[in-house]
């Protein structure tokens, strides 16, 4: 290639930087402080997210350090044991013993004490309220192939809302109280997904799951199911809208009315 062509298809670094930056300025615009801050999530959505945001956000800081680490460890020997001028070979060495007990320890401290945070945010967030069925909202959440039904227990026998493919049900959650959702399935395993909420619980035929959390946040948020099923797998989506409770009364009387119309 001559040097008229290497012009012609040479880009100063000064544009390739505005162009790396234009690129990045969509997901920049995206995200909030409190977003980039927890890698993706936000910390007070629902109760959820209270007793795992912090976990997350320490998880990939231990991340980072270990990575930053190797990477040193990585490029230590690339500059510091090279050959030396005058040497055959550079210096050899066959063992390290302080080296190897440090990334033997190390390691194992670390997964300790994030499984140990972890098995506490999970008993948390699983762990069931001594109240009864009656003082909650109680909703059961059904997946099939290829969408979702809920039936709210308050509304009454045959108010379920049945969404389809090209149709996706809406789930109404009402804001600051709590609610216990039980998952089950008609065929295969579903997985209902909320990413807002960092929320993911399976639906699996023959079994009950269940989970009570409180939404602490007004607004929609987007819902799939996370485990391959089938041909319209992609498909399967909802809406979690959270309501004032005066408005999530008023839905619940509706279903009522629509049974008995």
């Amino acid at each position: 290639m001559g040097a008229d062509a290497r012009r012609k298809y040479s880009y100063p670094m000064p544009a390739l930087k505005k162009l790396a930056l234009a690129a990045s300025l969509p997901l920049l615009a995206g995200c909030s402080n409190e977003e980039l801050t927890g890698i993706g999530y936000r910390g007070g959505v629902t109760s959820v997210n209270e007793a795992s945001f912090a976990l997350w956000q320490w998880a990939w800081l231990a991340a980072a350090v270990v990575g930053a680490f190797t990477l040193i460890l990585i490029l230590w020997p690339v500059f510091f044991h090279r050959k030396k001028e005058g040497e055959a070979f550079p210096r050899q060495f066959q063992y390290n013993i302080p080296a190897e007990v440090a990334y033997t320890v190390i390691p194992f401290i670390i997964v300790a004490v994030l499984f140990g945070y972890t098995a506490k945010a999970e008993n948390e967030i699983v762990a069931l309220s001594p109240q009864s069925s009656s003082e909650l909202h109680d909703v059961t959440v059904n997946g099939f192939q290829w969408s979702w039904q809920f039936t709210y227990k308050e509304a009454g026998e045959g108010t379920t809302v049945t969404g389809t493919p090209g149709q996706p049900p809406v789930l109404y959650m009402p804001l600051g109280e709590k609610v216990r959702f039980t998952f089950t399935a008609s065929d295969v395993i579903h997985s209902f997904w909320v990413p807002d909420f960092m929320i993911q619980m399976q639906n699996i035929p023959g079994v009950t799951n269940q989970l009570e959390f409180t939404a602490n946040e007004l607004g929609e948020y987007r819902g799939f199911c996370n485990i391959l099923c089938g041909r319209q797998h992609s498909q399967m989506r909802f809406t979690v809208k959270v309501v004032s409770p005066s408005e999530y009364d008023s839905y619940i009387q509706s279903l009522k009315a629509e049974v008995n119309s």
